[in-house]
């Protein structure tokens, strides 16, 4: 697959057509919100940008008074890794089959995407990911934070049904609890 990366800090937008940004970090929702992007960029005849956001290990605070930069390296060579590995997971060699810029930014990944999605033509496509109360006391919701903040549209994909399923059979696993096969073929 032939795609351009950048890293980039500041503001993104510049001139050009119309962009359709997807969140990706590799989970199944993000895949699932790619495809939903690229559904759209095909649809619009938009250019399709996917942004991964990166942060150190520990957090950026812990970095502050100068990271090496070996390792900082390191860290935005594994990043560029997992975005390529994703992009191949969604549409193997063949690729989106539509214009696609890939961008790997070192930040939050609310901060990231909104830099990257900072015209208010572009459209914002992030996976909304299963939530309850516990995910939601521990781990930040990208999408709402996209939401709340975003100069542009934003769509939030659900999971995908296939993804509770595999959740409950990931459960039922990890339990060792027997698995009835008749409901797979339902």
């Amino acid at each position: 697959m032939n795609v351009k990366q950048d890293e980039e800090r500041g503001p993104m937008g510049g001139p050009g057509g119309r962009r359709i940004v997807a969140g990706v970090s590799g989970s199944l929702g993000s895949l699932t919100a790619l495809h939903r992007a690229t559904a759209e960029a095909r649809v619009t005849g938009a250019e399709l940008w996917a942004v991964l956001a990166w942060e150190p290990p520990g957090g950026e605070i812990s970095h502050r008074g100068g990271p090496c930069p070996a390792p900082m390296a390191a860290w935005h060579r594994m990043a560029n890794e997992r975005l390529l590995t994703a992009l191949e997971d969604a549409f193997g060699s063949a690729g989106p089959e539509v214009p696609l810029k890939c961008l790997v930014i070192r930040g939050k990944p609310g901060d990231a995407l909104l830099a990257a999605a900072d015209r208010p033509d572009d459209l914002l496509v992030v996976g909304a990911g299963a939530r309850g109360r516990l995910r939601r006391a521990v781990w930040p919701c990208v999408a709402r934070y996209c939401v709340a903040r975003a100069c542009c549209p934003v769509l939030a994909v659900p999971p995908s049904p296939l993804h509770h399923a595999l959740d409950a059979v990931h459960r039922r696993n990890a339990w060792k609890l027997p698995l009835d096969a008749r409901g797979l073929a339902d």
